[in-house]
């Protein structure tokens, strides 16, 4: 698969079908960081942080989630693309409620397996976590 390609995608949260979307695909050439300098010509993110600290996002260059937001002519569109080690899969939803709550998963399964610096006090489920967890980061400019 190429690495981005324009198709058409399910929503995840909705089920709406939307078509000539940007996808992300596999990226096996080179590394992450060449992914990154590629997917944002493309309009996609690579977050480096998640939640009201914030904690790391992943384990650059082995391990990404990248966002997008877009839209159609009902409204916004909001993407959420994992990078693993060239494995990369690319979901979709209509409010960005469900886009956090993708990327708050994909940050607690990084902080719960060890694999990024995050939060001492992790619940046993991401549904657990408080909401100061589950956000971006915010950097606050003096």
């Amino acid at each position: 698969m190429n690495a981005v390609i324009r198709k058409t995608v399910t929503l995840a949260d909705t089920g709406e079908t939307i078509e000539d979307m940007t996808v992300l695909g596999d990226y096996h050439m080179n590394g992450g960081y060449d992914w990154m300098d590629l997917i944002e010509q493309h309009g996609w993110t690579v977050l480096s942080c998640w939640g009201s600290e914030g904690w790391d996002l992943g384990q650059w260059p082995y391990v990404m989630v990248a966002a997008t937001r877009t839209a159609d002519r009902i409204g916004n569109l909001f993407g959420v693309a994992t990078y693993c080690e060239g494995d990369v899969t690319c979901t979709y939803y209509r409010t960005k409620a469900r886009q956090w709550d993708a990327i708050t998963e994909q940050a607690f399964f990084h902080w719960k397996n060890g694999q990024a610096d995050g939060p001492d006090d992790l619940p046993e489920a991401a549904a657990e976590l408080p909401s100061r967890y589950r956000m971006p980061c915010t950097v606050n400019v003096a």
